[in-house]
């Protein structure tokens, strides 16, 4: 079970908080991530984490302003999303795999279990 919470509605310039947590997965074989999927747009792995070597991956409109860490000794991540953009705004999913790399999972944007969504809204 993936369970997703935070999200909502901010300003451009501001900052959101994601958090994902992950129950009855043998989560040291797995990669987590954080999709994204606006209106008429492809999806998009925004940022993603190998739970096994912690090795990350962040799509391009990501880098420098999103950071996936993992909460110590939980199966849990959590996204922080600075300086957000308009184009920011979409769906967002917490998705884990098995097997993956981080770099295969975003690059890809594909996954096993999925979040059920966080609606993201940046707007001024």
């Amino acid at each position: 079970q993936v369970v997703e919470s935070g999200g909502g509605f901010a300003q451009p310039g501001g900052s959101l908080r994601l958090s994902c947590a992950a129950s009855g997965l043998t989560m040291d074989y797995y990669s987590i991530g954080w999709f994204r999927q606006a209106p008429g747009k492809e999806r998009e792995g925004v940022a993603c984490l190998s739970l096994g070597d912690g090795d990350t991956r962040y799509s391009e409109s990501a880098k420098g302003r999103f950071t996936i860490s993992r909460v110590n000794g939980e199966n849990a991540v959590n996204l922080q999303m600075n300086s957000l953009k308009p184009e920011d705004t979409a769906v967002y999913y917490c998705v884990v795999s098995s097997y993956v790399t981080a770099q295969a999972m975003c690059v890809l944007a594909t996954g096993d279990h999925w979040g059920q969504g966080t609606q993201v809204t940046v707007s001024s």
